[in-house]
């Protein structure tokens, strides 16, 4: 279908490919100098004393961050449940239970400290939160409780490249933070992700899990520096490729500007919808930080059709999604995780609509356009 606004579009240009081409006519495409460049930068870019793993994806870093974590059979793992399903599929995947923490309010979609700290038992391992959107939760109640109740903090920052709480980076308050670099994220890839960590044995847990528990990279053996390794633990293969560091370390360079861009957009995103037909926009007014606005997402009133609106919008050239479909739905989960009511009635009438850093406001303009007519 050929969309007049899509949900989102790559911010590429001349750059990534030059970046891609230089790669390949290197020679080396695996895990290499690139990648080692990369998890610098990104490190750099998070201060704070932040050392950084580039890994395959999203999931890989999740899951890597639930097992350094010490979470396993017996355990659990309290968990968003306004959240893509990665969250807790990697939680089940390391034999930990995942058990859902709500959101505050209709207004403020990131996860409720209170509910969290209502949520811990003895088994509790680590608390995950994500920063919805590139919002940033409440961050200081919820050092707290996890300091005071002694679990391990793990910040899903998938929606988070470059935002703040309070002045500091998000992926810096927990014990470990994991990245994605999805197509649709801030810092787009195709797929990639990151672990960032500030204490060095949990560092050398992750690189042994990223890579077999190997003692010794190929790129060191190759150039000659280890004609023979260890393998020191069980792991995986999460590792990234070269082409997609060049193309993060290239993405990573644009992030301020593409993220200011998207600032400029959602203020025209709000600016045309505030008051209009009872819709609800979280986070208005939102004093915790710098958001990183990964998406635009709005809550419908509670009388009205989604899906109705979502094919009356496509077929003026809009396309929108669903942020994210209530975990309780999901035959994988349904009946094995509690009730979250707030959030099962945001899951039932959110709508994200689209933004990227450069959609123009004439397309903003279309979608509100869109929206507000079939609202009516």
């Amino acid at each position: 279908m050929q969309w007049k606004v899509q949900l989102f579009q790559l911010n590429y240009d001349q750059r990534e490919y030059d970046a891609v081409e230089e790669t390949l006519r290197s020679g080396w495409i695996t895990m290499g100098p690139k990648t080692q460049g990369f998890e610098s930068a990104y490190a750099a870019e998070l201060g704070e004393g932040s050392m950084c793993l580039a890994v395959a994806n999203g999931t890989a870093a999740l899951h890597m961050a639930v097992l350094a974590a010490g979470a396993g059979p017996g355990d659990e793992v309290i968990v968003p449940s306004l959240t893509f399903i990665a969250d807790l599929n990697s939680v089940r995947v390391s034999g930990a239970d995942a058990v859902l923490a709500d959101v505050t309010s209709i207004t403020d979609w990131s996860m409720d400290p209170a509910d969290i700290e209502a949520k811990i038992t003895p088994r509790t391992k680590a608390v995950m939160i994500v920063h919805y959107a590139g919002y940033a939760c409440d961050m200081d109640p919820i050092l707290e409780l996890c300091r005071r109740h002694n679990v391990a903090l793990i910040e899903d920052c998938a929606h988070a490249n470059g935002g703040t709480y309070k002045g500091r980076k998000l992926g810096t308050f927990g014990e470990i933070s994991a990245w994605s670099f999805f197509s649709n994220k801030n810092l787009a890839i195709g797929e990639g992700g990151m672990v960032a960590v500030r204490d060095r044995d949990l560092y050398q847990k992750c690189k042994n899990l990223r890579s077999h528990g190997m003692t010794v990279a190929s790129f060191d053996r190759i150039q000659g520096r280890a004609a023979n390794y260890d393998v020191i633990e069980p792991g995986f293969n999460y590792r990234i490729d070269e082409i997609r560091a060049s193309l993060g370390l290239v993405q990573l360079s644009k992030l301020q500007e593409a993220n200011a861009a998207r600032v400029r957009a959602v203020a025209h995103y709000f600016e045309r919808l505030d008051g209009v037909n009872d819709l609800v926009i979280p986070y208005r007014g939102f004093d915790r930080g710098i958001p990183t606005y990964h998406i635009m997402p709005i809550l419908l009133p509670e009388h009205v059709d989604r899906a109705r609106i979502m094919e009356a919008m496509k077929e003026d050239g809009i396309q929108t999604s669903i942020h994210y479909p209530a975990i309780q739905s999901f035959s994988a989960y349904k009946g094995k995780v509690g009730p979250t009511p707030i959030s099962e009635y945001i899951s039932e009438h959110e709508l994200t609509l689209p933004l990227y850093p450069t959609i123009t406001m004439e397309q903003i303009d279309l979608v509100c356009d869109s929206l507000v007519r079939h609202l009516a």
